[in-house]
């Protein structure tokens, strides 16, 4: 069987990564495009780095099964599926679900870390990075863990200055200028999906 074609994507939090992936698999069957997070993949919570203040710090390398990460990623590219229980951080509300990544040409994995661990980024075929204003950010931030993650505003406020932006400047970023494709998302990307999707779609014929 022919290895599937692997897409890294990468950026800050809040950048749009995975509403970007959203809008990308809208257009392939679930048998042409498999899509995998890191968000599933960090260490249990007891597991998590503490800062100075008791905080948890989830924004850290360390905060990921990178190895773990890595065999499922290999098994996809084997041809094999991965069953993977759903990772909902501390959201009391969330019942984890038992995600299914059955194997397909074409591959996405998606996480602050995907470029950053060079045995992961050796896997991958295109690199993207999609960035936006750390304003927008912030504010995708805020809805996004009070929303879903059941975290209250300070909370959110200070995990941004605190673990988002020290990890986001020292080791995110800069690898922006590896990156095959840079897709600014400030308002919408949507000239840079249409973009991808005709040459996934060229790939897949």
């Amino acid at each position: 069987m022919k290895k599937p074609f692997t897409i890294g994507i990468t950026g800050g939090s809040g950048s749009g990564k995975t509403f970007f992936l959203q809008g990308l698999s809208t257009h392939f069957k679930p048998s042409e495009m498999c899509l995998i997070s890191q968000d599933n993949y960090y260490k249990p919570r007891d597991q998590q780095p503490i800062d100075e203040n008791g905080v948890k710090n989830f924004d850290l390398p360390v905060s990921i099964d990178r190895e773990t990460f890595l065999k499922d990623l290999l098994l996809l590219k084997s041809g094999q599926n991965v069953i993977k229980k759903e990772y909902t951080f501390n959201n009391p509300s969330a019942t984890p679900k038992q995600l299914e990544f059955k194997t397909a040409p074409i591959l996405i994995v998606e996480g602050l870390f995907v470029q950053y661990f060079e045995e992961i980024a050796n896997e991958l075929d295109l690199k993207i990075f999609i960035e936006a204003k750390d304003h927008i950010k912030l504010g995708r931030r805020i809805k996004r863990d009070q929303v879903e993650r059941g975290y209250d505003i300070d909370d959110v406020l200070y995990r941004y200055q605190y673990h988002v932006m020290p990890i986001y400047e020292s080791q995110i970023e800069p690898l922006k200028h590896y990156a095959d494709l840079v897709i600014p998302n400030n308002s919408n990307f949507d000239k840079a999906l249409e973009v991808l999707k005709g040459y996934l779609a060229t790939l897949l014929r």
